[in-house]
């Protein structure tokens, strides 16, 4: 069997304790036969910076573009807010995207049936729902030239960003949307402003034109801030939805929440592949670092562990044991066991370990079954 290499990089807070699980289940996967993964572990984050001055550093930046993929837990902390802002934790994450052309985060938004109740929306309105969110990661208004803070002849102080999309940046997040949607429900929403933003309205053009190669996937164009209403009014409508990187940041983190709870929703952030067939890709919790649980036991690793699941899938080719991981991980939930950010009436808490010895267990009787 072909042996893959991960880079780990646990981050800070509550990321050590979720990755802990995930290597587990690395562990149980190798002396099963069913994978031949190495993984190789570096700092992120304030980690990072405390040990080396810097977020990251350069050779985790290398190790990582050599890995198969890379597996991130969680960055940042109050610990670090002095801290120069190319400096924080974050900056760190936004470097090792960047660096990496990390250009297409995928964010899925599902409601477990055993969560449903953890929703603040009405149960009819989310049953069932399976939303991927496709978000440009490295364009836009967080990275458009001129940005900073000037100061103006009159004495005043202008914060200046600058929104800014070329028609190769639109084409390549397109088509990880439209391919996406091929191997689910065919239908894609692209949001902007096109009414008030010329990159908007370049953004709709070009994902207009691209459409005439994908004829078999259904296109729609919606209002980012349309979206933003129908997210909560009506959010089964939706099957992918892509959009820019501000826009995407705002939308993904409010149909998140349409699930119940951030420690179960995974993501992925992948590059473009070269002519080797090599793609660089990272893999992340939703969820942040969560300082005030860290070291105690309660946080959830399933979002950590669904990453991984996601990492099987679309990089490592192991989609099958993708499947179980997945199936796995609601047939835990639907026995009623919960980490704390998701108990409710009549189940069993359970600390992060447990949670993730939990998974593992169910994996065995389902694999036995199989056998």
């Amino acid at each position: 069997m072909k042996q893959q290499n991960i880079l780990i990089t646990a981050g800070d807070g509550i990321g050590p304790e979720v990755m802990g699980e995930v290597k587990k289940i690395i562990f149980f996967l190798n002396a099963e036969g069913m994978t031949n993964i190495t993984t190789t572990e570096r700092l992120i984050g304030g980690a990072s910076y405390d040990a080396h001055g810097v977020p990251v550093t350069d050779e985790t930046i290398e190790i990582a573009r050599k890995s198969d993929c890379v597996l991130l837990g969680a960055v940042g902390g109050t610990k670090w807010d002095g801290v120069d802002y190319n400096l924080r934790p974050e900056a760190g994450l936004l470097k090792i995207r960047k660096d990496l052309e990390l250009f297409a985060n995928l964010r899925p938004a599902i409601v477990f049936d055993a969560l449903i109740d953890a929703s603040t929306l009405k149960p009819e309105i989310v049953k069932g729902l399976d939303i991927l969110i496709v978000r440009e990661l490295t364009g836009g208004v967080y990275f458009g030239e001129p940005r900073g803070i000037f100061n103006l002849p009159n004495g005043e102080r202008q914060g200046v960003n600058t929104q800014v999309y070329t028609t190769s940046e639109i084409h390549r997040v397109g088509r990880v949307a439209f391919e996406l949607a091929r191997k689910r429900q065919g239908r894609v929403t692209s949001c902007e402003k096109a009414n008030v933003m010329e990159s908007g309205k370049l953004w709709r053009e070009e994902m207009t034109k691209l459409h005439e190669e994908y004829k078999d996937v259904q296109l729609s164009h919606m209002y980012a801030d349309n979206c933003a209403m129908q997210l909560l009014k009506n959010p089964r409508q939706f099957d992918v939805i892509v959009t820019d990187n501000l826009f995407g940041d705002i939308l993904s983190d409010e149909a998140s929440m349409l699930t119940g709870s951030l420690g179960m929703l995974p993501s992925a952030s992948l590059g473009a592949r070269d002519e080797n067939g090599h793609q660089n890709a990272l893999y992340e919790p939703v969820h942040g670092s969560a300082p005030d649980i860290a070291g105690q036991g309660k946080a959830n690793p399933m979002a950590a562990i669904l990453s991984f699941a996601m990492a099987l899938r679309f990089s490592l080719d192991h989609g099958t044991i993708a499947d179980h991981i997945e199936a796995s991980a609601r047939a835990v939930l639907n026995n009623g066991i919960r980490t704390g950010d998701i108990m409710a009436a009549g189940c069993k808490q359970v600390s992060t370990t447990e949670m993730g010895d939990a998974l593992i267990n169910e994996m065995k009787t389902r694999l036995k079954k199989a056998a």
